[in-house]
């Protein structure tokens, strides 16, 4: 395993990290451990979890990922580990959150970490994300910036301000970002400055072959800053695997929960997706380890987030495969015909 430097911090992260939204929900807590076993055993030493998780999200099994985590941990070597989790923003249909946060604002941010910890069982959490923003942006498949929709949000200031406290009390270590923007960032960054608050050293943003707008918005703000990408989705919610072109209703998360599919319904997606399962068939590879070795192999991803609800998943989305400079440049063909219909 691989290990990178998460931004300007001091950790160490495994290239490859363990995401969790499925325990409590498509995962009982005994297969939970079994998949946490497994990847630490093979060198994954960051997993990643939110508030809000199980997906999807119910009154009655929130927070339960963060339980169980927090049950396997108890065994764990904590300082061996890298534990992440996020924060929700304003309510995007789950007001049963904290009763409703208004937004990230102070007493919602103070009680999410305390209660987060509380699950983990753990004095601090490593890296604290902000899993969406408080403002009014396009994001899970929306692409248009619409004013007319603005709304009040809890500033940028007050949301560093606390998150800032929380790192002075050794609740947090480092802050992050999900699902963010480039204004964002920017707006981050120079609050940071401005008020001598800690910088954010992380963005998880959804990244794979047929999402990479990353690569065109956020590559240089992240690049010139020491900002690490953390890639989630890296199989387009296990389109890439190839599984839904054979069999609409395939077994996952899509089928399941099809109110999560509306960023993978647009045109050019089957067609997209078509082409690379062609491409990884032709060079002997499954789809999905093409998929991921893709992700794996952009030099700004420092570390490409995974999930699975089979052990058999997972061992494979853990194979390491290398692409070579002939598949690289199909791969790019390919996205020249179908560039980004996923974001």
């Amino acid at each position: 395993m691989k290990y990178n430097k998460l931004g300007a911090s001091n950790l160490r992260v495994s290239e490859i990290a363990l995401g969790t939204m499925t325990f409590g929900e498509q995962n009982t807590l005994p297969e939970a451990c079994e998949q946490l076993d497994y990847a630490y055993a093979q060198g994954i030493n960051f997993i990643d979890m939110a508030e809000m998780y199980p997906v999807p999200g119910k009154p009655e099994t929130q927070g339960r990922t963060e339980e169980y985590v927090g049950a396997w941990l108890q065994k764990q070597p904590r300082d061996k580990l890298i534990l992440a989790t996020k924060v929700a923003g304003p309510s995007r249909g789950l007001g049963w959150i904290r009763n409703g946060p208004k937004s990230l604002d102070r007493a919602n941010i103070l009680s999410a970490i305390e209660t987060s910890l509380k699950r983990l069982k753990t004095d601090y959490v490593d890296l604290y994300q902000i899993h969406w923003p408080a403002r009014n942006v396009p994001m899970f498949g929306g692409s248009i910036y619409d004013p007319a929709k603005e709304f009040d949000a809890t500033p940028i200031e007050e949301q560093l301000t606390v998150l800032s406290e929380l790192v002075k009390s050794g609740k947090i270590r480092y802050v992050g970002l999900s699902n963010e923007t480039p204004w964002g960032v920017a707006e981050f960054l120079k609050t940071a400055e401005r008020l001598k608050l800690p910088r954010i050293v992380s963005i998880q943003n959804s990244y794979s072959l047929i999402n990479r707008t990353f690569e065109s918005s956020l590559h240089e703000m992240c690049h010139r800053e020491q900002i690490s990408l953390l890639a989630y989705s890296p199989l387009g919610f296990g389109h890439l695997s190839g599984k839904y072109l054979k069999d609409s209703q395939a077994s996952g998360r899509i089928s399941l929960y099809p109110q999560f599919g509306q960023r993978y319904l647009k045109p050019n997606v089957a067609a997209a997706v078509a082409a690379y399962v062609k491409l990884a068939e032709q060079h002997r590879l499954s789809p999905a380890q093409m998929a991921l070795a893709f992700v794996r192999s952009r030099e700004f991803v420092t570390s490409m987030i995974i999930g699975a609800t089979t052990m058999a998943q997972l061992q494979e989305n853990l194979s390491r495969v290398e692409l070579d400079a002939e598949l690289l440049k199909a791969i790019e063909e390919i996205h020249l015909r179908y560039t980004n219909p996923a974001p």
